[in-house]
């Protein structure tokens, strides 16, 4: 049975950076509420149903999420990490996640190595705040801060090996350095080794293998020409992009003519990890310059995860990893959790698949 593993974003809960960059109170859901229409047939507002505007420093909803979760099917969640040079970002729900053994639910961890900037409030130059790479002891203070959360009995593991995500491997400035420090530091602390997992963005080749990663998952949306995502060479097939040659409209594909080249080819590495995108929307956050994957459904996301499920098939069970792309995105559009539109149809469509 493959693995599903979905990304889950903290940021549901004020923090003193976010006040000061934002203004008091920000949150994720300062930029969903605010959302409106863009074209004829936009949805917008996402409103969430079963859970609400939830706050993640309330325990009882971080137990829903994972009794909502687990009930469907899904394994784990892959919690969003931040670390700027020894400063950690919403770090409180995990936090408190570890410390109090609540939920007891499988969890791994994404490390989102990425300068925040003001790119998606039209900001683009403005340094919030910077990933840095100071070096080994930068390493060793990261990996320390980590170890209790690898020796959590809920933490997701493969082959006996905690899994840890780099979500932008390739900026490191000596990815094999790191990553064979790291497990030097693993095994020295006791721990067989890490799985460790590269992200790659698109289809442009990286070998994760080189670099010392013993897997990658692959996340890749349509190319979106002003926020950078990837060359506007696309490779994907089938695309219609609506309002391309109009101005003062978000960058838009149909759901349907581009949702099975999010995924990696029939056949090829069982090691490159399938990533679902049951849909996307990051016009909350950017307005004009955001990407659309419009008229997405739980139906449309039922084929590509047919298609994930499929490709992991042969795959042995501990290793059919599936990432989704994700839990709670929510002023992206990219979420499993019930809103009012759909209900909870995405979760009931992997409980269907996983158990039939």
């Amino acid at each position: 049975m493959a693995r599903l593993i979905a990304f889950y974003l903290p940021q549901y809960h004020p923090i003193p950076e976010n006040d000061r960059w934002w203004g008091t109170g920000f949150t994720e859901w300062t930029n969903t509420g605010k959302a409106r229409p863009l074209f004829p047939g936009h949805y917008q507002p996402h409103v969430p149903a079963d859970l609400g505007y939830y706050d993640l420093r309330v325990p009882e909803t971080r137990v829903a999420q994972a009794v909502m979760a687990r009930d469907t099917g899904i394994e784990a969640f892959c919690y969003y990490h931040y670390w700027f040079a020894g400063k950690r970002i919403l770090e409180r729900p995990l936090n408190e996640v570890v410390r109090s053994g609540e939920p007891d639910y499988p969890f791994c961890l994404c490390w989102a190595n990425q300068t925040w900037t003001g790119i998606w409030h039209g900001s683009p130059n403005k340094i919030l705040i910077e990933q840095t790479y100071p070096g080994e002891a930068d390493y060793r203070a990261h990996f320390r801060e980590l170890l209790p959360l690898f020796r959590d009995n809920r933490y997701l593991k493969v082959d006996g090996k905690p899994l840890f995500v780099v979500y932008r491997p390739g900026d490191i400035p000596d990815p094999l350095g790191f990553t064979r420090f790291w497990q030097q530091l693993a095994r020295e602390s006791g721990l067989p080794g890490l799985h460790l997992v590269a992200t790659i963005h698109g289809r442009r080749t990286w070998d994760f293998r080189r670099h010392g990663f013993d897997a990658a998952v692959m996340q890749y949306l349509p190319p979106l020409r002003s926020a950078g995502y990837v060359s506007w060479r696309s490779p994907f097939r089938k695309l219609r992009h609506l309002y391309q040659e109009r101005t003062g409209k978000p960058t838009v594909y149909r759901y349907g003519d581009v949702m099975l080249d999010m995924l990696p080819d029939a056949g090829g590495d069982a090691a490159l990890y399938p990533c679902l995108i049951p849909n996307w929307d990051n016009t909350p956050r950017s307005g004009k310059n955001g990407l659309v994957l419009h008229d997405s459904s739980p139906e449309l996301f039922r084929i590509q995860l047919r298609r994930a499920l499929d490709l992991t098939a042969r795959v042995p069970d501990d290793q059919a990893v599936v990432f989704i792309k994700s839990w709670n995105e929510w002023a992206e559009g990219n979420y499993l959790e019930p809103d009012l539109r759909f209900g909870k149809a995405y979760l009931d469509v992997i409980r269907e698949e996983i158990y039939s």
